[in-house]
Order: C-alpha cells, then sequence, then structure tokens
C-alpha cells in the first residue's frame, strides 16, 4: 500500500523559524530569521503553517491593520510539497479569518505565478510593484547611517498608507537604522542577500532622494533592494539616478473594499510580505 502524507495546519512558532527561513532563502527571498521572527510577534495568531509528517511543508502569514486592512504574504511551499494545494489550503485559512474578523480589504503582492491562485479567491489587479537593485560598496559600515533616534511621524504614515501602521513600523525601528524628518523617514534592515531600502515615506521628491542617497552611501553591504510602486513616476525617477535598475515584477492585488492612501508619498513599501 502506498504511505499516505499526515497533513496538519496549525499556528507557525518560534520553534519553526529555522524551517521557515530555509523555505523562504531556498526561494531565492531576502528576508532574515529576524524578519520571520517580527511577523511571528506582530501577528501570532496570524502565521500559519501546513505540516506535513511533522515537518514544516509551507507557510502563509496575515497581518493586520485593524479592522480595515489585512495583509497576506509569505506563500511558501518545500519544492518537494509542491502540487498538493498546501498553499491554497493556508491562503484559504487566511481568508476565513480576515472573513471572521470582519476586515474590509485583503492584499497582497503577488509573483506572476501567483496571481491565478489568488484570483480563485477573489483577488483583483490594483497596481504595479517592482524590486530595484543597485551593488554597494564596502567603504564604510551600515551603523553610520543612523545618527540618532527615529522619530516617524505616525499622522505621515497614515495619510501615505491609509491606515494606521503604527504596532508594524515600531517594531522595524527598533531593527532599523535609517533617518527621519518632520515631513519623511527611512528605514533600512540587513536582508539575506541585500541592505533593504523601506518603507519610505516622504511630502517631497527631493528628501526622499537626499535620505536614499545619504544611506547608500554610507553603508557598507553587498547590494541594496528597494521595493517601490512605479505608478509613483518620481520614486521611480530618483532609483534611476541614484544607480538602480528594475529586477523584478509583481502585482498588488486587493480583494474586498478598495482601499488606496496617499501613494505619490511612498517612496519604498515596507515589504512584499508587510504592505
Amino acid at each position: 500500500m502506498p504511505r499516505v502524507s499526515a497533513e496538519h495546519l496549525r499556528l507557525l512558532s518560534a520553534d519553526d523559524i529555522a524551517a521557515a527561513f530555509e523555505m523562504s532563502a531556498m526561494a531565492g527571498w531576502n528576508q532574515t530569521q529576524e524578519d520571520w521572527r517580527m511577523l511571528l510577534e506582530l501577528a501570532p495568531a496570524g502565521c500559519f503553517a501546513m505540516q506535513v509528517d511533522g515537518q514544516v511543508a509551507a507557510t502563509t502569514t496575515m497581518v493586520c491593520y485593524g479592522q480595515r486592512l489585512a495583509w497576506i504574504g509569505m506563500v511558501l511551499t518545500q519544492p518537494r510539497y509542491r502540487r498538493r494545494g498546501l498553499a491554497r489550503r493556508l491562503v484559504a485559512h487566511a481568508l476565513d479569518q480576515t472573513d471572521a474578523l470582519g476586515i474590509e480589504t485583503v492584499k497582497l503582492d503577488a509573483t506572476e505565478q501567483g496571481q491565478p491562485l489568488y484570483e480563485k479567491f477573489g483577488f483583483r489587479r490594483e497596481q504595479p510593484v517592482q524590486r530595484w537593485f543597485r551593488p554597494g560598496s564596502s567603504d564604510t559600515g551600515i551603523s553610520a547611517a543612523r545618527s540618532q533616534p527615529l522619530e516617524m511621524s505616525p499622522n505621515l504614515d497614515f495619510e501615505a498608507f491609509g491606515v494606521n501602521r503604527s504596532p508594524m513600523l515600531r517594531r522595524l525601528a527598533q531593527r532599523s537604522a535609517g533617518c527621519s524628518t518632520p515631513t519623511s523617514y527611512l528605514l533600512i534592515r540587513p536582508g539575506r542577500q541585500s541592505e533593504y531600502l523601506g518603507p519610505c515615506v516622504s511630502r517631497h521628491p527631493a528628501s526622499a532622494r537626499t535620505m536614499m542617497l545619504e544611506c547608500i552611501h554610507t553603508a557598507a553591504t553587498a547590494g541594496w533592494s528597494w521595493d517601490l510602486l512605479p505608478e509613483n513616476r518620481d520614486s521611480v525617477r530618483v532609483a534611476t539616478e541614484l544607480g538602480f535598475s528594475a529586477q523584478r515584477h509583481l502585482w498588488r492585488m486587493v480583494r474586498g473594499k478598495d482601499l488606496r492612501g496617499r501613494e505619490e508619498m511612498i517612496y519604498a513599501i515596507a515589504g512584499f510580505e508587510l504592505g
């Protein structure tokens, strides 16, 4: 008789971080173990795993920003467990949770391969998202990019993004370098392959450019990753001027009510898994 695998959908735990990180690294993603740990701390009831024969075989995370918005991310499956519907079951479970909580809007950033799955769940395209990259240098250290405590205005971010992300931003600020002014902020954090620029919110293109330029010239790294919304033409112009080039193309997708902030103020997103 063929062996039947034991499958179990459960919450992801701190003990699973190494296995989850292995999956995201195998997929070529830039997240670190600390990124996974932050997701668990931020949304302990929204990080899910599919366990097969005692092993973490697939993951999905769901971060809620109040009642208005939930963000789906880290939809991953171990290669040997693909084509068994594990990711589909996890996404369905996460969406059941958002429906039970009465979340008005659910968003995610989808690869081309993932879009058909999400469309079956009622997601529709909202706008493109792009990963831009620039090689780094080894002139100095990343700690130099942060000379004083960051003071990010929650009202500024709310205006740009459309919902309150304060808990997530506080956690990111605890482990990020960067800079801020009364009308702008930029965070940078370590990635598995390259330093990650974002989120960045600014009322003025010149301020965003100045902050980006300061960071990439005061930190040693193999490279910089910057995820932006290309509908913000100023962010594309600044990225091009600073030597970045487009590397990956995704689609931001939405389920439920339309929800948009002042995206001309968003020069870098917080991450595909965070919005």
